[in-house]
Order: structure tokens, then sequence, then C-alpha cells
């Protein structure tokens, strides 16, 4: 965890604003616990994991509005039917994910 946070502090420093994102609280089967944390920045690179697949796809997603608008906005991740999925594999469970900005 700590790169995430050199990594804030560098884009930071050079004038960046990137967007945190934190699971907050999960129900059911989740691939990662509350705490996991991510970076996205404006170019849509990822720093962390809060999971991977469509859901980390979609907090991706959530992260660019954030980073534009600078307004935090709370991501509902439901892992219940994952229909993109060539597997069927699903996890099960809903994550709740604090996206902030880090300006």
């Amino acid at each position: 965890m700590l790169d995430l946070y050199r990594e804030i502090a560098r884009r930071r420093a050079a004038g960046e604003t990137v967007a945190l994102a934190t699971v907050i609280k999960v129900r059911g089967s989740t691939p990662r616990e509350p705490g996991a944390k991510m970076v996205v920045t404006a170019d849509g690179r990822i720093f962390g994991t809060i999971g991977g697949g469509c859901g980390e796809g979609e907090v991706r997603q959530a992260a660019l509005e954030v980073i534009s608008s600078r307004q935090p906005r709370m991501v509902h991740v439901d892992l219940t039917a994952d229909t993109e999925s060539v597997t069927g594999a699903i996890c099960g469970g809903t994550m709740e994910v604090l996206v902030e900005p880090v300006a």
C-alpha cells in the first residue's frame, strides 16, 4: 500500500488530480476486503487493485468521472451475476466503493 501513497504524492507534486478508490463494505464473497485501495490517474492508469474484472472496470470509469468533476461518489459493485464472463465465474457478493478525488 505504501506504493499507492508514493504514487499519489508523485502525481500531486506534478499538479495532477487522481482518484482514490477504497472498498468500504462487502457482502458475500468478494475478491477483496474493506480497506483495499486503488488509484486511478486521469489517463486511466491503475495502481493497486480492488479485485480486478468488470467490477474494477466499473470503478475505474467512475474514478475518471470523479477526477473530472472533483466530486466524490460511492459506487455499488454487484458481483452476483457476471454476464460478461466467458467462464461463468462469479464472486457472488457486492462491494461498496468510495471514490474520491485527490488534488
